[in-house]
């Protein structure tokens, strides 16, 4: 009895902890009153029951159907979200009980009841009285915590920003509380002491909860439960935040609090980016901050430094390469030291700071200010010619900082094309290094380890609220980012240069869900024979440091013949393979098997002494060509062979095309490939006939006379003319059975027969040159001229089909005659209609079928169209597409102008010198758990993964779908393509090109890895591809659905779902600029709505789409767009790398000004826009002539005059036709505002951000995009 006493009063004593007495609630407290009677109670906790349920059920209603806020599936693990289901939850349950009460009550009265008044809770297990006086015990708790947090310090501007939200913030913030007060009033329910225990163990239960929800959704409900976040610790972030508040953030900034992510969002007022990471700004423009940064970090000098770092994450400016590519202040930074570098002048340090290359300011990645651009490029006009204020008059030299034609120069930069001395290009002179610069991987991942960052930082941009600047493009990629140790010899050329392979996303998900949940591309751009400099000077392990960039180095040559493969996968041995067994074995890093070191890796059977394994370059270079043994070859190495295939119909003739391409072989014939004089040389023409030329094998090479020696002179004239080569011209006329006559006089040896060769160079045009035809109708004086095209290409294939080579065809009509006979089939009437894609399909299967025996046989064909007809492009690029060869297109050619014999002589003679890869097989390796597909280029796909090639031009890129088949788990991953081809030395070599990206599982990091142009790269073949088997219309609209699903994706997954959220148009800062890449692909000729764009020059366009760099894609569908006039005074001089360029501006007509002169250029063609109020003293020291109305409009040749703007122009047109790779030789137009509508319509065609005919306005575009994003009822 004794026991049962003790037991009964720790019960007693556990139930007054929790107010579980026995009988529960007697004194009635949780139904009744202290101020007002039951029933009225009833009615409030009623109507606050029913208030509660119709507001929660609206919030989800109109954030899920109508606003697609938040995944449903993520709507409630949201504190937030729960405390007012708790608070709902628990007036449901006190109005139940509190009616009963009520009618109990009233039953009494009515002597209807013959016991005490009760509610059911009474009556109801402990259990669930428990339940429901814990449920009282959180919504007196977490409401009140809610409202004042929220009130009190993360209410902002955005708070009211749509009614929406208005409704919200107060019913969720505000009102939740006052129904909190409103139960305190007027209830009576005690709160007991053990229930604040249950409070902690349900914000116990909570973490919990979240990370749960990460194992299963792959997200983080708050960001700072990540555990692999540095410091992600409760108490530290609490910490964290009160630290914050503290510090003052910079004007124009402000915070507000993220709910779901549980951290503050940085907000910019003026132009609405937004970024995670504190902002700074500049210590030297407020001494009051100079004092605070001290305080916060106080082993850090107060002018910054490298030392040291501070709870903002700031970098040292020598540091911030990796973000900037610059020691300085980029993008109007200011600050001391940093100078003006694209925009925004710095200014000079004062006593005790730091001057340039000392230290000096701090660059917070992300904040890279945009109205310095805005203010350089909206800067007053005046100057010379402009008119207003900016410097002396015509004829004085320019003052500082003034321009030359109009606007004052103050604030332009230097130079934002050059880049600084140590920047790297890539682009057209993109600023910042690249990868594989010494030190670079090593330095980030020792600052990321020293100051516990990240290895990514995401920041998000408001796309309504920024214009797209082009500095962006000429950045580098995101950096890639491997732990240190990656590299078994730490080499910073180890990783792949952008220039040679780059992904879409430098960091790869570990799982495919992941990747899907992005709606990201995930590709890789390959451009494996990229070209470099003929002679490059200063190479070597110092290049960069001597300013050459180190892509430009030449390819290491590996002579040794040791090639170490991987016994299962048969990768190459790179720089991230891994030594074991101590050093004897070496274990592949694509499959984790172990392989034996070769016995002859450390010796070098030359000198027959051993060497250092780790500096053989496959072990430190990202690029190596291996010479191949016997043993990767079928048959010896194939010499290079080019067979010309001339078309002498009276079209060539007439036009110049004939004469032009035989001088321009003739001059040629030292530049083709010869090196080890093996090379062979065939001439066939063709018109209604073909045209055969054998030249004797007997015929001796002409001698060489020694130095000094003047052999000529003294050989007498009837030597000369014994002398003179003997060539035979057969005809076959047989067009329906080609057969070769003298098969081994028409193939030659270039250099025992370059006598005759030079011979009849110099005679094809005169052979040919009476040649008549008829004139077609609607041909305009053009001669018909029928092509026997098909059987050219025959014969030449049987020419050398044992051994393979290049056909080059120079066609000057359309082919007519024979096999592969096309006709006219251009029809205007489908042009801009749904049936216009049908032009754009090969009209004939004889050249697709051709072009794959051409493959078979290792023959590559390179086509040069001329005409001022219809050429039928879509079915003639069959052969290059199949053959990985190019086409060229010349419309309109006629050599009498200049410009036109200038542009083919260049580009077809670069052609012929290029050191081209022979008989090619392509393959692409990647770690365990990847696997490609989809392979979009000139090529032929020979098996699943094996791309075969007759010919490997220098820059031609191919792109390539990566698939992740499983979980990776491994750090990181490696891409290796191997390209095995016969060099035009004569070796069979192995070219490996290696990309590492490190793997992640966070979704924030993947899209702040991503590569806007390989990004764009894809889109735009993807759009080719998809016109050429759908309609133009559905090409047009799945680039603009990608980039609608890339935006949903982002505003879902990272973007917070409060105030204003409706109001932006988010992305990453790094993919800003991909909304303008796109709607430059959707505004290109290739598939461009329009109705007057014709079919041939719509073919074209996708053939370059499909196969140049993206050094010059980009360019092709974002122009680049300079002001002259007013440019700075160092633009078009010469700097430290090369000639300076002006500042590019945004594309749009608004920059165009009636007295201004412009620079409009896409890498194929460049226009000069001169206004029609342009002053004579412009336009003469410019074009040499008096007046505006005296100019010319069209193709022209900007003469060079003795006066300093006209050669900056001239410099600067020369620079952008030379700093792109590539053979191409953009043509030069003059186009004057009220000039030829048609011409001036071309031009502006350019400048995408207008609206077009039938294409919308970047606005209009974004505004596209925001209803898409967020749905119809926005």
């Amino acid at each position: 009895m004794t026991i049962f006493r003790r037991r009964t009063k720790r019960s007693e004593h556990g139930h007054s902890w929790f107010g579980l007495h026995q009988p529960f609630d007697a004194g009635y407290r949780l139904v009744t009153s202290g101020t007002v009677k039951p029933w009225v109670l009833f009615l409030i906790r009623l109507l606050l029951a029913i208030w509660s349920v119709a507001a929660g059920l609206a919030h989800i209603i109109l954030s899920q159907a109508v606003l697609d806020e938040i995944p449903f599936k993520q709507y409630y693990v949201y504190f937030t979200r729960l405390t007012f289901i708790g608070l709902t939850s628990y007036f449901c349950a006190a109005a139940f009980h509190s009616g009963f009460f009520v009618l109990s009550l009233r039953q009494l009265k009515k002597g209807e009841a013959t016991r005490a008044p009760w509610y059911p809770l009474q009556k109801w297990g402990r259990v669930l009285q428990f339940l429901h006086l814990a449920l009282f015990s959180t919504i007196i708790t977490y409401p009140i915590i809610v409202t004042v947090v929220y009130w009190a310090i993360l209410a902002s501007s955005q708070s009211f920003s749509s009614p929406f939200y208005s409704w919200s913030n107060i019913a969720f913030h505000a009102l939740n509380s006052v129904l909190l007060l409103v139960e305190l009033i007027f209830g009576r329910v005690r709160l007991y002491l053990g229930y604040w225990i249950v409070c902690a163990i349900v914000l116990a239960l909570y973490l919990g909860m979240a990370y749960l929800v990460h194992s299963v959704q792959d997200i983080w409900v708050y960001g700072f439960l990540d555990p692999q976040k540095p410091g992600a610790h409760v108490a530290a972030y609490i910490v964290g935040i009160l630290v914050a508040e503290t510090v003052e953030l910079p004007p124009g900034w402000e915070a507000q609090w993220n709910a779901e992510h549980q951290r503050y969002l940085f907000i910019e007022i003026e132009t609405g980016q937004s970024q995670w990471e504190p902002p700074t700004f500049n210590v030297w423009d407020d001494p009051a901050a100079q004092e605070q940064q001290a305080l916060l970090s106080p082993n850090t000098p107060a002018g910054g430094g490298a030392g040291g770092h501070t709870k903002r994450r700031q970098y040292a400016a020598e540091q911030t390469q990796a973000y900037s590519g610059n020691t300085e202040s980029s993008y109007g930074g200011g600050g001391a030291g940093a100078g003006a570098y694209y925009g925004g002048g710095g200014a000079p340090p004062g006593p005790g700071q730091p001057g340039p290359g000392e230290g000096g300011g701090f660059f917070t990645p992300g904040l890279a200010g945009e109205q310095p651009f805005s203010n350089q490029q909206q800067g007053a006009q005046g100057g010379y010619y402009g008119g207003g204020a900016g410097g002396g008059g015509y004829g004085q030299p320019p003052q500082q900082g003034a321009g030359w034609y109009g606007g004052a120069a103050t604030g332009h930069p230097p130079n934002p094309l050059q880049g600084h001395p140590d920047q790297q290009t890539f682009g057209a002179a993109a600023p910042g290094p690249g990868y594989g610069q010494p030190g670079s991987m090593a330095q980030l991942t020792n600052q990321f380890s020293q100051m516990g960052m990240k290895p990514f930082s995401l920041y998000t941009a408001n796309l309504l609220q920024s214009a797209p600047d082009p500095l962006e493009l000429m950045k580098p990629p995101p950096e890639i980012r491997l732990a240190p140790g990656s590299s078994v010899t730490q080499s910073p050329y180890a990783n792949a240069d952008p220039s040679y392979t780059r992904s879409t996303i430098n960091a790869v998900p570990t799982t495919s869900s992941l990747l899907s949940k992005s709606k990201l591309p995930f590709s890789l751009v390959i451009t494996p024979h990229r070209s470099v400099p003929h002679s490059p000077e200063n190479v070597g392990e110092d290049a960069e440091g001597s300013g050459v960039d180190p892509a430009d180095e030449p390819v290491p040559i590996i002579a040794d013949q040791v090639i170490a493969r991987c016994r299962r996968c048969r990768a190459y041995i790179n720089p991230y393979v891994i030594f074991i067994d101590g050093g004897s074995r070496w274990k592949c890093i694509m499959c984790n098997v172990s392989n034996e070191v070769p016995a002859e890796y450390d010796w070098d059977r030359t000198t027959n002494t051993q060497i250092d394994r780790w500096s053989r370059p496959e072990l430190n270079r990202s690029v190596v060509e291996f010479v191949a043994p016997t043993e990767y070859m079928v048959r010896p190495p194939q010499p290079p062979v080019y067979v010309f295939l001339l078309d002498v119909s009276p079209a060539a003739v007439q036009t110049g095309m004939l004469a032009t391409a035989t001088r321009t072989i003739l001059e040629s014939l030292g530049r083709i490939p010869n090196t080890d004089g093996r090379t062979k040389i065939a001439i066939i023409a063709y018109d209604v006939a073909l045209y055969f030329f054998a030249m004797s094998s007997t015929t001796p090479a002409p001698p060489v006379p020694a130095e000094g020696e003047e052999g000529e002179e003294d050989t007498p004239a009837a030597d000369k003319a014994e002398e003179e080569p003997e060539i035979s011209m057969l005809v076959v006329s047989d067009l329906d059975d080609v057969y070769l006559p003298r098969p081994n006089d028409i193939l030659v040896n270039l250099s025992e027969q370059r006598k005759p060769l030079e011979s009849l160079l110099g005679r094809i045009n005169e052979m040919f040159a009476g040649s008549t035809g008829m004139t077609a109708p609607g041909m305009h004086g053009i001669p018909s001229s029928p092509s026997a095209m098909g059987p050219a290409l025959q014969a030449g294939y049987k020419l050398i089909s044992p051994i393979g080579g290049k056909l080059l065809v120079l066609s000057a009509s359309l082919p007519t005659l024979g096999a592969g006979a096309l006709k006219d089939r251009d029809d205007p009437k489908l042009f801009g209609t749904s049936k216009e894609s049908n032009l754009l399909q090969p009209a004939s299967p004889f050249y697709k079928t051709f072009a794959i025996d051409c493959s078979r046989s290792q023959v590559s064909v390179d086509m040069f169209l001329f005409s001022a007809g219809y050429t039928d492009i879509a079915t003639l690029s069959c052969l290059p597409r199949y053959t990985a060869g190019q086409t060229y297109f010349y419309p309109a050619f006629n050599a009498a102008r200049s410009e036109d014999a200038l542009k083919f002589a260049h580009e077809f003679g670069e052609v012929l010198a290029s050191p081209i890869g022979l008989e090619a097989v392509i393959r692409v390796r990647a770690s365990r758990g990847l696997r490609m597909t989809s392979f979009n280029g000139n090529f032929f796909v020979r098996s699943t993964d094996l791309l075969s090639l007759a010919a490997v031009p220098v820059d031609q890129t191919y792109t390539m779908e990566v698939i992740i088949e499983e979980t990776l788990t491994v750090p990181f991953v490696v891409f290796q393509t191997a390209v095995l081809h016969t060099s035009c030395f004569g070796e069979r070599r192995i070219r490996v090109v290696n990309l590492a990206l490190p793997t992640t599982s966070s979704i924030s990091e993947l899209y702040s890895s991503v590569d806007q142009i390989a990004l764009a790269t894809i889109l735009a073949q993807r759009a080719v591809e998809r016109s050429l088997s759908h309609k133009l219309e559905d090409a047009r609209d799945a680039v603009a659905n990608k980039l609608v699903d890339i935006l949903s994706a982002y505003r879902t997954s990272m973007t917070a779902g409060g105030a204003g959220a409706a109001g932006q148009l988010a992305i990453a800062e790094n993919m800003k600029m991909l909304p303008v890449l796109t709607l430059g692909i959707v505004k290109n000729p290739a598939i461009r709505q329009s109705s007057i764009i014709p079919s041939d020059l719509r073919a074209y366009s996708q053939a370059l789409l499909t196969s140049i760099p993206p050094q010059l894609l980009i360019p092709y569908i974002h122009p680049c767009f300079y002001s002259l006039h007013d440019m700075a005074p160092e633009a078009g001089t010469i700097g430290e790398r090369g000639i300076i360029m002006p500042a590019p501006l945004p594309l749009s007509s608004e920059r165009l000004e009636r007295h201004g002169l412009y620079l409009i250029e896409d890498g194929q063609t460049i226009f000069l826009w001169v206004g029609r109020d342009a002053v004579p003293p412009l336009v003469q020291d410019v074009f040499d002539v008096e007046r505006y109305d005296l100019l010319q409009s069209g193709k022209i040749t900007l003469p060079y005059l003795e006066n300093e703007f006209n050669q900056r122009i001239n410099a600067i047109i020369a620079k952008t036709r030379e700093m792109r790779r590539g053979p191409y030789w953009p043509h030069l137009y003059l186009v004057k505002e009220d000039g030829e509508p048609a011409l001036r319509q071309w031009a502006l065609s350019l400048l995408i951000q207008d609206r077009g005919d039938q294409t919308p306005s970047y606005q209009q575009y974004l505004s596209m995009l925001r209803e898409k994003v967020y749905g119809s009822g926005y």
